[in-house]
């Protein structure tokens, strides 16, 4: 059988636990594409909103993912770009494997606690959303990405998701032991190789050598060596990659074994999910392969270890002091938001910020040691007699129900999206909130005589609607 996969990369894998070279060859030249996507807890509440959003996606039905609570198969891949519901935040594009990170942290993490939770190579932030929806809302999410341009994108898909308890940073892995024995969780989906993607994506096929998975296998143990300080003690390491290679899998369990004070944790699995638990030879660490040609989703590897022994704590900082806001200033925001009274308004350079308490509490801190792209939500810019109203606002989940609402229809929902005037009659004046079906998507300005539409210029659909 012809394969366009290199040999090399099939020849590595012989012996290794799952691996059928017929098989895993077969369903690579089928080339099946799989879209999978996982609902959004915070913005889909009730089963109702559940059906008419994948009702919306797929007239002939979903199957669920099922090691996921929240994700689903769609039967064809439909136009995202052109789905009001995407850019409301009502679910995330993403691939189904990866949707194991839940049943990882089901097992290793008491979920019910308030815990401070890293994402270390979060771009574009699928696992990142995923952490967010199974934490508690007294908990942090601090998502992190070294690439500037990429952690720009991370911190749009975060704010479209629209959590108050997440921090969007911008660091090398390093720069978190800055913060020693912070996380009770870190998740390290760590740059590799790419041949869990090939099915997927073949233009990878071409980027791939051995030499290269040598290169991303001692990439990863720089990056785990740089972050497990930030690590509490009996806190949790989560690793995954999307490569098949021993070298970026079982090789770097043991390498962690023998080289930190962490013990292997196992999660437990359903046999009916056809994923392949696979043992080192040398330290006896348990991490699960995902393979294309048992299941239905790409390739990845997870596992998980619990950090032992006595290390260092973080230690307490300088106080900064965070600009609270004057009296009046939270007369011009309070209209437009419902939190609990625990939470905090700060102002950073005439721009209001919303943190919930443990954000509130730290904010100082990581500020100090991180270089922050986005933190809480940013509620918009204090003018001398009204808050302009930031997007950052409209997506999220604290808004006051009684701001005036201007809902459109799918066309007029479109061309507000491209940032254009979806012509729509309505006594409204000043600020309103535009919605599709209920869902959030941006703001607008009604004067007398034409609407400013005050969607994001970056965020904007370029692509021409049809029809």
């Amino acid at each position: 059988m012809s394969s366009h996969l290199p040999a090399a990369l099939l020849d590595s894998l012989a012996g290794l636990p799952g691996y059928n070279r017929e098989t895993f060859e077969r369903v690579h030249a089928a080339a099946e594409k799989i879209t999978s996507l996982r609902l959004n807890p915070l913005k889909i509440t009730t089963p109702e909103r559940v059906q008419q959003v994948l009702q919306a996606l797929s007239a002939n039905g979903v199957q669920r993912v099922p090691w996921s609570s929240e994700g689903y198969y769609l039967p064809a891949r439909p136009s995202f770009t052109f789905d009001p519901y995407f850019h409301a935040g009502a679910y995330y594009v993403q691939e189904a494997s990866s949707m194991f990170l839940e049943q990882a942290v089901r097992a290793t993490v008491d979920l019910s606690a308030p815990l401070k939770v890293l994402d270390l190579c979060a771009a574009p932030g699928g696992k990142s959303t995923l952490l967010q929806s199974l934490i508690t809302e007294d908990s942090l999410l601090v998502t992190n990405e070294v690439i500037k341009p990429r952690a720009a994108l991370l911190a749009d898909n975060l704010t479209r998701w629209g959590a108050a308890n997440v921090v969007v940073s911008n660091n090398d892995p390093r720069d978190f032991s800055r913060l020693p024995g912070y996380f009770d969780l870190v998740v390290v989906d760590a740059p590799c190789s790419g041949s869990g993607l090939f099915r997927r994506d073949p233009e990878l096929v071409s980027e791939w050598s051995l030499e290269n998975v040598t290169l991303c296998s001692q990439r990863q143990q720089r990056i785990l060596a740089d972050v497990l300080p930030a690590v509490k003690d009996d806190g949790v390491i989560i690793y995954s990659t999307c490569s098949f290679s021993a070298e970026e899998d079982e090789v770097i369990l043991d390498w962690l074994a023998d080289h930190f004070e962490l013990e292997n944790i196992t999660i437990p699995l359903d046999a009916d999910w056809q994923i392949v638990p696979t043992v080192t030879t040398k330290r006896n660490c348990t991490g699960y392969r995902f393979y294309p040609d048992l299941l239905k989703g790409e390739g990845f590897f997870i596992a998980c270890f619990r950090k032992k022994g006595s290390s260092q704590s973080i230690r307490k900082q300088k106080e900064s002091r965070q600009v609270a806001l004057t009296a009046r200033q939270r007369e011009l925001v309070a209209p437009w938001v419902n939190i609990p009274a625990s939470w905090q308004y700060f102002l950073h350079q005439d721009e209001v910020l919303i943190l919930p308490p443990l954000l509130a509490t730290d904010i100082t801190m990581l500020q100090q040691q991180l270089y922050i792209r986005k933190a809480g939500v940013k509620a918009g810019q204090l003018g001398q007699k009204e808050l302009i109203p930031d997007h950052q606002l409209a997506a999220s989940t604290i808004l006051a129900e009684t701001l005036p609402v201007v809902s459109l229809n799918l066309q007029q929902a479109l061309l507000y999206l491209r940032k254009e005037d979806p012509g729509v009659n309505t006594d409204i004046r000043g600020w309103a909130l535009v919605t599709y079906k209920g869902m959030h998507l941006g703001w607008a300005k009604f004067l007398p005589n034409r609407m400013n539409n005050y969607y994001p210029k970056e965020l904007r659909i370029l692509k021409e609607i049809n029809g």
